[in-house]
């Protein structure tokens, strides 16, 4: 919870606890923010507006660009549409004051089904990354195989999956050493 106000902080934080966050951490600026946040992993994080150094709606979506954190901002009724407008394509969550506790806890659960896919995400796009990264050293490796030893592509293909089958180890295993033997 980000907020610049004292007041109401025991009441919301006492929600976000019946809500079942299991422990609240309160921050009252956009720079202890800033500070804080990446080197903590955080599932929802809550903005109540204005800030002491700044109103908010930069920081909610600096924090929904580099974390996969749920990022809902609370900011006075006649703000709110505008503040939607600035930030929804983010992926920030507004919710106007003073707070319905219906509406915050539909924020909460969508700032938590938000977290939930991104770090579905997330994993999904880091075993496309490691499945590249094999990919580029087997790759090279059958370069290598063509260069050095004069195989065909298949040839240098069947090599590379019959080694890694034969000594238990990965692709990419095999693909190293035979980089490190040629280079």
């Amino acid at each position: 919870m980000i907020s610049g106000s004292e007041k109401g902080l025991d009441s919301v934080t006492s929600f976000l606890k019946a809500c079942g966050c299991g422990s609240v951490a309160v921050i009252s600026s956009g720079s202890e923010a800033r500070r804080m946040i990446p080197h903590d992993d955080f599932d929802l994080i809550l903005i109540n507006t204005p800030l002491k150094d700044e109103f908010g709606h930069q920081l909610a979506v600096k924090l929904c660009e580099s974390t996969c954190s749920g990022v809902i901002l609370i900011c006075k009724a006649d703000l709110a549409e505008e503040m939607t407008n600035r930030t929804s394509d983010y992926g920030v969550c507004v919710v106007p004051k003073p707070l319905n506790k219906q509406e915050l806890l539909q924020a909460i659960r969508m700032g938590s089904a938000f977290r939930h896919r991104l770090l579905g995400l997330q994993k999904e796009n880091n075993k496309l990354r490691a499945k590249l990264e094999e990919l580029r050293y087997v790759s090279r490796a059958k370069f290598l195989l063509i260069t050095e030893q004069g195989m065909s592509e298949e040839a240098a293909h069947r090599y590379i999956e019959k080694s890694a089958m034969d000594t238990r180890r990965t692709r990419k295993e095999v693909s190293l050493e035979i980089i490190a033997k040629y280079e």
